[in-house]
């Protein structure tokens, strides 16, 4: 996780030095903001900085916890890092409706229409369900031990 944490925390670093870049470029730029900042970029800038924080120092604090991983070694060998990474559905359809409905939603708050959001949140909700619970009821149900 140290990988992780380097990276979300370099990547914070690098946003609130270009906010504070960016505030004096517009504050010094006579032709552009005559003088004063424009703060929509800076806060954008600051606030995009501080949630990358929030996740590298996660990754940090975690990374402290567990042993290291091969990725967090130099000396590792990449056979090290063979093995599972996790269960993944193959023939799940789940994933495509939550996309449409994610898109209905994207779609109906870009256009200010309200009813479809509901619609979409909805649509959201029941493909989000669908797929958390596709291997505890139905045809797929896992066999109880």
């Amino acid at each position: 996780m140290k990988v992780e944490a380097r990276l979300f925390l370099g990547v914070a670093v690098f946003l609130w030095a270009t906010a504070i870049a960016y505030g004096i470029w517009t504050h010094s730029d006579q032709s552009f903001s005559h003088g004063r900042i424009e703060w929509g970029g800076l806060i954008a800038l600051i606030l995009s900085g501080g949630l990358l924080f929030i996740c590298g120092s996660f990754f940090w604090f975690v990374s402290r916890r567990i042993d290291p991983r091969p990725e967090d070694r130099p000396d590792a060998e990449i056979a090290e890092a063979a093995g599972e990474y996790g269960f993944f559905s193959p023939g799940s359809y789940w994933p495509v409706g939550l996309a449409g409905a994610a898109a209905v939603t994207g779609f109906a708050l870009a256009f200010v229409q309200w009813w479809l959001v509901i619609v979409g949140v909805l649509l959201l909700l029941f493909m989000i369900g669908g797929l958390l619970f596709e291997y505890h009821v139905g045809g797929r149900r896992a066999p109880h031990a």
